[in-house]
């Protein structure tokens, strides 16, 4: 019996440890699981104009004549610009050999004069646009804004068929007529 009891009683030591060690429940708190921080997806950023432009194969030679005219560092800055982005097939347009004598090194002045007459400083969305409206481009002189029935816009004696395309630094309304500034 002698065991019998030491057996019990180291049981009962052993079992008073246990409880005298552990904790009660008022005297730690349960902490909340770590919450896992949720990434909202940011929104992919605009590109620049002539990220826009180059993107669009409807505007290939208006970006060959940007490079050419050495203007794609100026519409890739911050602006805001409009630009009255002319079509491959507005260029086509133009009288024989003409995009071919203005892509020359030695016309580049004459080039940056005409696609400078394509940008406006600032933003000018459509709906912003009023008739009979002058707005200065960076070659220093105004195109003129008639509204149309319809909603429909002309620059000058070009049409507007797609306004307000977005881009970081501004705006393009494409047109259907290369703008010639005036001499």
């Amino acid at each position: 019996m002698n065991y019998k009891a030491l057996t019990l009683g180291l049981t009962a030591a052993a079992c008073l440890a246990l409880v005298g060690c552990a904790s009660s429940s008022s005297d730690t708190a349960i902490a909340p699981p770590t919450p896992t921080p949720t990434l909202s997806p940011s929104p992919t950023p605009l590109p620049n104009l002539v990220a826009v432009a180059a993107a669009n194969p409807d505007f290939s030679t208006l970006v060959t004549a940007l490079q050419a005219a050495g203007l794609v560092g100026t519409l890739q800055r911050e602006g805001p610009f409009t630009v009255f982005a002319p079509t491959n097939a507005a260029f086509a347009a133009l009288p024989p050999g003409t995009v071919e004598s203005l892509l020359r090194p030695e016309n580049r002045a004459e080039l940056v004069r005409i696609l400078t007459y394509h940008v406006v400083p600032g933003l000018a969305p459509s709906s912003a646009l009023r008739s009979g409206q002058q707005v200065t481009t960076l070659q220093g002189s105004p195109v003129t804004v008639t509204l149309l029935e319809g909603g429909r816009i002309r620059i000058n004696n070009a049409n507007v068929i797609a306004a307000d395309i977005q881009a970081s630094n501004g705006i393009i309304h494409v047109i259907d007529t290369v703008l010639i500034p005036p001499r």
